[in-house]
């Protein structure tokens, strides 16, 4: 099994759409129906209910595989095969998480933004702590758990304020719709080099709009 979910603390729209885009790629050549079904189980896998939002902007996650991929070559196994797949998305997400930290590694930032961040970690601290059933079944390890290695991926700052709620309009609050309302990013990656940013978000929009009706 495995997963990748982007977590931002601000929306930028087009690092969600290469970062779906590029993991169903990676999904359609060994399986068509592989990103629909993964991303769906990403979106309710990360997720804290208590919060009514999810943990980021989505991704796929998928576990205890046994279905063969549609497209996988006769000579692997069902379990190579598997395999090959997850290798591919892996080796999808990489490339695609790097561009994003260069487009946003030098960008200025307030203090008001730091602030937000840590409070977003929080959250990403409630489902790893509450909801992760890696963290769970690493704690209920009955002797010898490595419990700074189970909680490794906890951020080193966070933070917590009572009832808050983000400005209405603001970009704090555009992030939070979206976890509280999931989105199809995905796009061809070929229109991402052909086509208008634009017109993407626009034809993702018509997309959203038709599927919730």
């Amino acid at each position: 099994g495995g997963g990748s979910d982007l977590t931002p603390s601000y929306l930028f729209d087009e690092d969600a759409v290469e970062f779906h885009s590029a993991l169903k790629k990676a999904c359609d050549k060994h399986d068509p129906t592989f990103f629909d079904k993964y991303k769906k189980w990403c979106d309710e896998y990360f997720y804290n209910p208590h919060r009514e939002e999810a943990r980021g902007v989505g991704g796929i996650f998928f576990d205890d595989l046994e279905t063969r991929p549609a497209n996988a070559k006769p000579e692997l196994s069902d379990q190579e095969a598997i395999m090959a797949f997850s290798r591919d998305c892996l080796e999808s997400f990489i490339p695609t998480y790097i561009d994003i930290m260069k487009r946003r590694k030098d960008m200025p930032f307030t203090e008001k933004q730091k602030e937000w961040q840590a409070i977003r970690r929080g959250r990403y601290v409630e489902f790893n702590l509450v909801y992760d059933r890696g963290t769970k079944f690493g704690l209920n390890t009955p002797k010898n758990a490595r419990i700074e290695s189970i909680l490794v991926s906890l951020p080193l700052h966070a933070r917590w304020e009572y009832m808050h709620e983000p400005e209405e309009g603001s970009e704090e609050a555009r992030i939070v719709d979206v976890l509280k309302n999931p989105r199809d990013w995905a796009v061809d990656t070929a229109a991402l080099r052909e086509v208008p940013f634009e017109e993407l978000m626009a034809e993702l929009a018509k997309r959203q709009a038709a599927e919730s009706k």
